[in-house]
């Protein structure tokens, strides 16, 4: 579908690319991966069309739609949010327009009656394309798209501008998607969504009928939506069928394979270097030594990635804490008219490690500021424990490093002595090497500075952490150093990340904020999402009192609870089933009886003298134009109730 023909990409005297031929097929999901500065962004932006080659082409079939999703830079302003989304079906709102035209003249009396037949064949042409492109349903595509990106219903006419960076990507992205172009190049879609989100982009895209490429630190999402992986480093493309845990697998492998013949090559070499030197000035070897020269003269060097050790670093000694770490009794916060919390309580233990979850803007960096003491609750109390040593990385901790210090002097600045040897380490493992250590913290990108903060956190003694989405702008590697230091932290953890692979690791407890209350889930975020759906399913039957009563007892009434449970909830989805089936009985009907109107219509309409009467033949379009809006609609609905169904039947 998408061909790269012998291409090469040169940055100065930096070579990304060099020869490469590769090729994306219709229907492919690909996962782009490779070490930061590797090229990635500006591959993706060479198969968009924006950037081109040095040398070599890409060569796109005629037809072919590619939209592109940049990580940053987009900005959208002077339409509400539905307006500029729905302008990803452009192409059906052209035909739209055109059917509003052709409409117009056919009720305009100026217009020549010999026009007539020529304008009404059009009309049908236009109506049954917009018809067969569910153009009749944009509204509800759009909503669709919109619900899942996370917008509220209110946001859709609300002025695009008033949204931040963030939801300004979010924006893009939904185009993207209703337009469904050919091919989707994704550059970091995740970064700006929150769990509930990705999880509604992964099926998406799981299900995307096109090809798609994309960039992402988010594991998780690469192994539910990708079906190959193409590493790029060495200047070269390198292919893996799989996801993203395979290709680690492989990878890991096939590098093992190539380190073993550099180091069979490299002693070939030293053993026919040393022949040479041994024997050059020997007049007898003198033939012997020509030909290993010639040997050497062929020999392609192999080449080999660097080595990255996989750092390990803990958090320095710090002293235990209590049992109660931080409560917050009758707390509530609100900003203006907008309550975020009602009053509250919420305790926290010594050794929890929790998920804070939620959509954006429900509280979740709210309520860290209630934990962390930085902000106080309107009304309620805040008690931290006994023996706390706390540190809070707020989202916007970048923001906070002094700007005069190099990164070196940062990470010394609250480092303990015991840890003071470790900075070069930590430092390797957040990408900063060589002169790096020595830059001023003022020139460094937003994400170094992210980088830097989370290794500054690293190396200060604390036995409660709260971390407010630390893995923006780490990628993997640099993700990998915070998350086994995490893991054998052994003091209580309170964090919000969008990366559901690092829940999945940490968490052991989760807080789902929304509608002003925490409530407090034990178990995994995996355990979490199945409490949720069986609780959207059944109510709750089993009293909490009986775990405190006769085990032998507490079983029997259990298992009679959970008997009792079963047959209601299978009524229960009986009812559900026949009253889905009366409902889409009931618009089968309606449909049907649309459709007999409609031909009805079309049949008066395709009478020669139709427009005798002017005043009856624009009452009459206006009566099919809004049929067919109708039948849109209740198809749509119908396809709807027909999903459910299979949904349930699965």
């Amino acid at each position: 579908m998408i061909h790269l023909s012998a291409i090469s990409k040169h940055f100065g005297t930096r070579t990304l690319l060099q020869d490469i031929t590769w090729q994306l097929g219709p229907g492919e999901r690909v996962g782009l991966c490779g070490p930061n500065g590797a090229g990635k962004t500006t591959l993706l932006k060479m198969m968009a069309g924006s950037e081109e080659p040095d040398v070599g082409q890409v060569v796109r079939p005629n037809g072919l739609t590619v939209g592109y999703l940049p990580q940053d830079g987009l900005v959208h302003s002077g339409r509400t949010v539905f307006d500029e989304v729905s302008r990803g079906l452009q192409p059906l709102l052209d035909l739209k327009a055109e059917m509003h035209t052709l409409e117009h003249q056919l009720g305009d009396t100026s217009v020549p009656g010999a026009e007539h037949p020529r304008l009404l064949e059009r009309y049908s042409e236009v109506q049954e394309t917009f018809q067969r492109q569910d153009g009749y349903v944009i509204e509800q595509r759009v909503a669709t798209i919109l619900r899942g990106l996370g917008f509220a219903k209110s946001d859709a006419e609300c002025q695009s501008e008033t949204f931040s960076g963030g939801w300004q990507m979010r924006i893009a992205l939904a185009k993207l998607l209703l337009g469904r172009p050919g091919l989707l190049l994704l550059d970091e879609p995740t970064n700006h969504l929150d769990l509930e989100a990705r999880n509604w982009l992964e099926t998406y895209l799981a299900g995307y009928p096109h090809a798609v490429m994309l960039v992402s630190h988010d594991r998780f999402f690469l192994d539910a939506v990708v079906t190959r992986i193409t590493e790029i480093g060495l200047k070269t493309l390198t292919d893996y069928p799989g996801n993203y845990t395979t290709y680690v697998v492989e990878r890991d492998a096939r590098l093992a394979r190539l380190r073993e013949a550099k180091r069979r090559q490299d002693e070939e070499v030293a053993r026919i270097r040393q022949f040479v030197d041994r024997f050059r000035y020997q007049a007898t070897k003198a033939a012997q030594v020509q030909s290993r020269l010639k040997m050497l003269n062929k020999i392609v060097p192999i080449e080999v990635p660097p080595v990255h050790k996989k750092m390990h670093f803990r958090f320095p000694k710090c002293r235990k804490s209590g049992r109660s770490v931080i409560a917050l009794t009758g707390a509530s916060k609100a900003y203006g008219t907008n309550d975020i919390f009602r009053p509250l309580d919420l305790m926290i233990e010594h050794g929890s490690r929790i998920a804070l979850v939620g959509p954006n803007g429900s509280g979740k960096s709210t309520l860290m500021r209630l934990l962390a003491g930085t902000e106080a609750p309107d009304t309620g109390t805040r008690t931290q424990g006994h023996q706390v040593t706390m540190q809070y990385f707020a989202q916007d901790e970048a923001a906070r490093l002094d700007p005069m210090l190099t990164v070196h002097d940062t990470l010394v600045g609250g480092a303990t002595f015991d840890t003071v040897p470790a900075i070069r380490n930590v430092l390797g493992g957040f990408l900063f090497s060589g002169d790096d250590i020595d830059k001023k913290v003022g020139v460094l990108s937003g994400g170094e500075r992210t980088r830097l903060a989370v290794a500054r956190m690293l190396l200060r003694p604390a036995n409660t952490l709260l971390l407010d989405e630390p893995t923006n702008h780490l990628d993997i590697d640099s993700t990998d150093v915070l998350l086994n230091a995490l893991v054998a932290f052994s003091g209580t953890l309170i964090f919000v990340s969008h990366d559901r692979y690092f829940v999945d690791r940490l968490a052991t407890q989760i807080i789902e904020i929304g509608r002003g209350e925490a409530v407090v889930y034990p178990g995994t975020y995996k355990e979490f999402r199945w409490s949720r759906s069986q609780r959207a399913e059944a109510p709750e039957t089993l009293p909490k009192q009986l775990a405190k009563r006769d085990p032998r007892r507490s079983t029997r009434v259990a298992a009679a609870a959970e008997r009792k449970r079963a047959a209601a909830e299978a009524r229960k989805r009986q009812r559900a089933i026949n009253a889905q089936r009366h409902r889409v009985t009931a618009l089968e009907q309606v449909i049907s009886d649309r459709e007999a109107a409609l031909k009805e219509i079309e049949a008066t309409m395709s009478q020669p003298d139709f427009y005798s009467d002017r005043e009856v033949a624009n009452a009459l379009i206006a009566q099919h134009q809004a049929l067919m809006w109708e039948i849109g609609n209740l198809m749509h609905q119908w396809e709807g109730l027909q999903t459910a169904a299979q949904e349930r039947l699965h």
